[in-house]
């Protein structure tokens, strides 16, 4: 049942116009990651917000970063710090779509942070994550750059 609910919310997200997007990257309100702070989430091991102030920009996207420390681990290993597969949902990914994510469904698996589309949805993927992990790896190329 969860897993037809996800579906269910990620064709209600796409047709709305909420993840329908060309980025690499998921940007809501006009930042990467709804405006967390990459680096906090490998530094405190939870969300936190950045600031407008403390921004970055890379990969067709703008970052924001909740201390001058962060945003500077950042510019010097942007790819240390980025997400898989853009910040789009990794379970989504998976099964060969984007879905937006929710900035408190994440995971840090072997030095690399993955977000899910919500915390039932983080659940079933971490069930199976390193199965996950490679399906999504091998679709992402073929769905980063599409709506």
């Amino acid at each position: 049942m969860k897993t037809i609910l996800f579906f269910l919310s990620a064709i209600i997200f796409i047709s709305t116009g909420a993840v329908a997007q060309k980025s690499e990257v998921f940007i809501a309100n006009g930042a990467a990651l709804n405006g967390y702070d990459v680096v906090a989430y490998f530094k405190e091991n939870k969300a936190v917000k950045g600031s407008k102030e403390l921004s970055a920009h890379w990969n067709n996207a703008t970052w924001f970063f909740s201390t001058k420390q962060n945003l500077d681990s950042f510019k010097s290993e942007p790819e240390k710090f980025a997400p898989q597969y853009g910040g789009y949902c990794a379970y989504g990914t998976s099964e060969g779509h984007k879905a937006s994510t929710e900035p408190d469904a994440f995971a840090i698996v072997n030095g690399k942070l993955y977000f899910n589309y919500n915390r039932d949805v983080q659940v079933m993927w971490q069930k199976e994550k390193e199965e996950r992990i490679k399906t999504a790896d091998k679709k992402w190329p073929e769905i980063k750059d599409k709506e």
